[in-house]
């Protein structure tokens, strides 16, 4: 049996498979708010013995947040994890951190494709793959190809500084810094960056909020009642910040796309996605995702795909406990 868990400072999920004729299969999974939890091995235990213990031959974690020699402190979460504490918890071999983007990759390689939606058909290739994923925060990370397999490697690109294209994003950065002072791809690319975006537009004048609007958005999560509204066209302080929002995470999916030559695809992933694909579908983010003056003609040739499947970082982390597995059986 393989173990494996997505961790993050909201939820915590672990789950269990099982490998049979080279492919696993889920045998058990179940979810646990983090908050309610001093550990991951508290979660751990608490799984395992709500069922007969099977004997366990590898297990993986993608955790929100860095991982550096094998040790993790998880970002919204007072616990720190470490893969030989881990090892030895779960009486295996190895046990294996990831950051949770990581992670996302590596499960990229193996969700169904129904689960994925075509955004730019490009050309089949192997080659390294970008993954960019926005929901609470913006997540990136690279599949690097080194001509027999995929290896997922792990950035912190989301915390990299915001570069406007036009002059309505120049003005978008400069309304942030003043509330932030170093603004990132993350406060623009992520659930409170799409309200940063409404925000500002609401404050530059762009159109009036009326009363009935302030409320909607008061009630519960910001950005996800700007995506829907905006979606839906109710309001146009609504759709144009989701515009600029499309636009910018296109432009950003190319710059990453570009500092991987990601000439394998890019996989756009992440808890909005999926939530805006009309908006996806309709050319604002490929336009933005092209746009890149004498590279233009190369991005064309990028195939992009949404990944519909939020267990992606649960896969990923399942198949590179079985990857680890298999190698330590050698």
């Amino acid at each position: 049996m393989i173990i494996a868990g997505d961790i993050g400072g909201t939820k915590t999920i672990i789950g269990l498979f099982d490998d049979a004729a080279g492919r696993l299969h889920g045998v058990r999974e179940e979810t646990f708010p983090s908050q309610s939890h001093g550990t991951l091995e508290e979660i751990l235990d608490r799984f395992l013995d709500s069922a007969s213990r099977p004997p366990l031959r590898a297990a993986c974690f993608g955790v929100a947040g860095p991982v550096v020699e094998g040790k993790s402190k998880i970002t919204n979460l007072s616990w720190e994890l470490d893969e030989r504490k881990l090892a030895e918890a779960l009486q295996v071999p190895r046990a294996k951190l990831l950051n949770d983007l990581e992670a996302a990759a590596y499960g990229m390689l193996h969700i169904d494709p129904t689960n994925l939606c075509l955004l730019q058909p490009g050309v089949k290739r192997k080659g390294n793959i970008a993954v960019i994923a926005a929901g609470t925060g913006l997540g990136e990370a690279i599949l690097y190809w080194d001509g027999k397999g995929y290896h997922p490697i792990a950035s912190e690109g989301g915390h990299a500084d915001f570069a406007p294209q036009t002059v309505l994003e120049a003005e978008l950065l400069a309304y942030l810094q003043k509330e932030f002072g170093h603004v990132s791809y993350e406060r623009v690319l992520s659930g409170p960056g799409l309200f940063n975006i409404y925000r500002f537009l609401r404050d530059g004048g762009f159109a009036l909020e009326p009363e009935w609007l302030h409320r909607q958005i008061a009630r519960g999560d910001p950005g996800a009642m700007v995506a829907q509204l905006g979606l839906a066209g109710e309001h146009p302080l609504c759709t144009r910040a989701l515009d600029l929002f499309c636009s910018i995470y296109g432009a950003e999916a190319g710059n990453l796309a570009l500092k991987a030559l990601a000439v394998g695809g890019v996989y756009v992933g992440g808890g909005i996605a999926p939530k805006i694909l009309p908006k996806l579908q309709d050319g604002t983010f490929i336009h933005a995702f092209t746009d890149k003056g004498r590279f233009a003609e190369l991005m064309l040739t990028i195939e992009v795909n949404v990944a519909l499947n939020p267990r992606a970082p649960l896969i990923g982390a399942a198949n590179y406990a079985l990857r680890l597995h298999r190698s330590t059986a050698r």
